[in-house]
């Protein structure tokens, strides 16, 4: 197959390890920077050029699209699957993941567990915001924040109210959330691929921080899930019509709740930490769904 890469850094590792794994399995891959990418969008005849050339004849595009360029990296992946090259995960269900709000309102719309969750406009709704999610302690995140950025545990009523009252004044959109702490600063992130969890790790924050991000100096290590949050992985990623995600979720006393799906995991911790081959298993299913054409909404409302 002739496999085409959206990435802006052929050096990260999750760009390597698909480009290794596509050559593996006797693919050719290209990696191109999506920025780069301009479009002709003509009746009948859309076209994608990159410095002059013009792109087509791919078999199928794997987005790795960050959430600081999703505007413009997914109208590039629309264009593509307008020429009908298969999308690893398409551009609608990108979309509705880096759309915080959007997803969790789509997540319990279809009963996936997750954490009692407020949004709201007006600062006269403070309190009564702070009472819906169970009062404080509360975690309040940026609707645009990634990898822990933009995350903060408000441990006192007093302490949420300033925070609010200061996003409010810059005019940020945020979510309040119930504070999960018997999770105890950690989480598990499930990569699904398809209809199956294939690899899953515990994360944990350092002493002191209860954000688990590995880029913020958490350690991963191999986790046995249950049933339970299989399942829930696994229903999460099809609700936002993801092929390959992955889903962090906490083991709250009431249950597995997820926390956040991402469209575009990344492979080094999670590869390190289960000695799992999951880049050779991303292709593996590009080979066994990729038809010319075959590009199609999996979640189809929302």
């Amino acid at each position: 197959m002739k496999l085409l890469l959206l990435s802006r850094n052929p050096r990260l590792y999750s760009t390597r390890r698909l480009v290794e794994a596509s050559e593996a399995r006797g693919h050719s891959v290209r990696v191109i920077n999506p920025l780069r990418c301009y479009m002709n969008i003509a009746t009948s005849n859309p076209e994608i050029h990159y410095r002059g050339e013009r792109l087509e004849d791919f078999d199928a595009v794997i987005p790795r699209i960050g959430a600081s360029v999703t505007f413009y990296g997914t109208a590039v992946l629309r264009q593509f699957e307008m020429l009908g090259t298969y999308p690893l995960n398409e551009s609608q269900a990108i979309s509705r993941s880096r759309d915080k709000l959007r997803a969790l309102q789509l997540l319990s719309r279809e009963g996936v567990g997750m954490p009692a969750t407020g949004f709201a406009h007006s600062p006269d709704d403070t309190d009564d915001l702070l009472r819906l999610v169970g009062g404080a302690p509360v975690v309040i995140k940026l609707l645009e924040g990634t990898q822990g950025v933009g995350v903060v545990l408000a441990e006192t009523r007093k302490a949420a109210a300033s925070v609010i009252q200061a996003l409010r004044g810059l005019k940020a959109h945020f979510l309040v959330q119930e504070f999960v702490e018997e999770a105890g600063g950690a989480d598990i992130r499930c990569l699904v691929i398809g209809n199956k969890v294939v690899a899953a790790m515990r994360r944990q924050g350092p002493e002191g921080e209860f954000r688990s991000n590995l880029h913020r100096g958490g350690s991963a290590e191999l986790v046995r899930i249950t049933p339970r949050e299989r399942a829930t992985a696994v229903k999460a990623a099809k609700v936002l019509g993801l092929n390959v995600s992955g889903v962090d979720i906490l083991r709250a006393n009431s249950g597995p709740v997820v926390m956040e799906v991402n469209s575009s995991p990344g492979l080094q911790g999670i590869e390190r930490a289960t000695g799992r081959d999951v880049a050779g298993m991303i292709i593996e299913f590009i080979e066994r769904n990729c038809q010319p054409g075959r590009t199609r909404t999996r979640g189809r409302r929302g």
